[in-house]
């Protein structure tokens, strides 16, 4: 991942310094176990423990130009600090053994930061959702207006959403919590046994990981693209975060892009298509090949890197955003009352008249509003088969609409302070 939408922390687990220190880390292990299980001097260990140290990126690219084999060139670059002790650095253990287990390490440091990044958007998205627990908005489907209701509703269904995406993630963490140490072609011939592995940790743990990963990235796609649209200036219900000396466009001074929300939606293209990447590496020949190892090498670190980045920005976003009620509510009404058409319908329906019936007469008026421009409300009041048939106030009722919004709220709380699970 380029360092535009890269973070430090992240970044530096992913970086060479790190990925030969988790190498050196395993392979110090290994030698622990063979101490333990009395095939290696335990005087030879500890003169190793105390000499050598994870080599540096440039020694070991500048022997791999010779071996042209990266963990080989690993292994020499630590063996020539040593003396005679540093036969068994690497005894009885393949390349695989040190670098699955290796990724597997990195994977858990890597997954710590994402699960600490949902945690700061779900908390977020909860404070915004509470503040705007009772701002009306207009629910739309299909992009046209529906029924009411109000924004902070809206940022609880995110809030669900990402609880769900840190339990996924858990999970996913949870099934990479693996090492292997097996041998050539994971028959443990020469090492003591691990949970079958053949001579590579199977792929389908990483698919699983990337697709949780993809599937996260997604979530925030759905959630920024909600954004830009009510961005838009014929909506302009949100605006993104607009701090002094920024510019939204080099040509137009006016302008104020969601850019960022932009910016979360195109990466997540990038995490989708790296799951992709992750379940074509799980097939591979026999016990092992390498044809997973080259991707993986890009498409790991980048998911985890992008998404890190991107709860980021989205975190980012939720906190600052600018927030209309007042044209939330010019929205809502720029619909002259329509959406009080299925409130009307079931009313008309609890009074007695056949679903088919008002659904015909309720379209009628609807439809002479939309071309006309005329006010839903007043059409219905002017009409005695309607009026005379129910409390038209009642159905006017705006209030009304969005009558179980607490009861959402108390499952929202309960999410939040994580008292037990929460079933909608």
């Amino acid at each position: 991942m380029i360092a535009r939408y890269s973070r430090p922390e992240m970044t530096g687990i992913w970086s060479d310094e790190s990925k030969f220190a988790r190498w050196f880390e395993v392979e110090l292990a290994a030698l622990e176990g063979w101490v333990e299980v009395g095939a290696v001097p335990a005087v030879d260990v500890a003169k190793i423990q105390a000499q050598a140290v994870a080599p540096s990126p440039e020694r070991v690219a500048e022997i791999e130009r010779v071996t042209d084999h990266d963990t080989a060139a690993f292994v020499d670059a630590v063996a020539e600090q040593l003396g005679p002790e540093g036969r068994w650095f690497h005894y009885g253990l393949t390349s695989s053994d040190v670098v699955d287990t290796a990724l597997s390490l990195q994977i858990q440091d890597a997954g710590r930061l994402v699960l600490a990044g949902i945690d700061r958007a779900l908390a977020a998205v909860v404070t915004r959702a509470e503040e705007h627990r009772h701002t009306i908005c207009i629910g739309r489907s299909h992009g046209v207006h529906a029924e009411p209701t109000t924004f902070g509703w809206k940022l609880a269904g995110w809030a669900f959403e990402l609880d769900r995406a840190r339990a996924r993630v858990s999970r996913a963490l949870e099934t990479n919590r693996v090492g292997q140490l097996s041998g050539t072609v994971g028959t443990y011939a020469q090492v003591e046994p691990d949970p079958l592995s053949t001579q590579v940790i199977a792929r389908d743990r990483h698919a699983e990981l990337l697709s949780t990963l993809a599937l996260a990235a997604t979530s925030l796609d759905r959630f920024a693209t909600e954004i830009r649209h009510l961005a838009r200036t014929e909506v302009r219900e949100v605006e993104e975060p607009f701090g002094k000396g920024m510019k939204g466009s080099s040509a137009m001074p006016h302008k104020r892009n969601p850019k960022v929300a932009e910016r979360i939606c195109g990466l997540a293209r990038v995490v989708r298509a790296n799951s992709l990447v992750g379940l074509e590496n799980v097939p591979l020949w026999h016990e092992r090949d390498i044809s997973q190892s080259s991707a993986e090498r890009v498409v790991i670190p980048d998911s985890f890197l992008a998404l890190d980045y991107m709860l980021d920005r989205f975190t980012w976003i939720v906190e600052g955003l600018v927030v209309h009620p007042e044209r939330m509510l010019r929205n809502l009404e720029s619909s002259h009352g329509l959406v009080f058409s299925h409130r009307l319908l079931l009313a008309l329906i609890e009074a007695g008249l056949p679903r088919d019936d008002a659904y015909r007469l309720v379209q009628g008026h609807a439809m002479q509003a939309w071309e006309e421009e005329a006010d839903f409300a007043q059409l219905v009041r002017n009409d005695p088969e309607i009026s005379g048939r129910t409390d038209l106030d009642a159905v006017f009722d705006l209030a009304a609409t969005v009558r179980h919004v607490d009861t959402v709220f108390d499952r929202l709380q309960a999410l939040a302070q994580k008292e037990e699970p929460v079933h909608a």
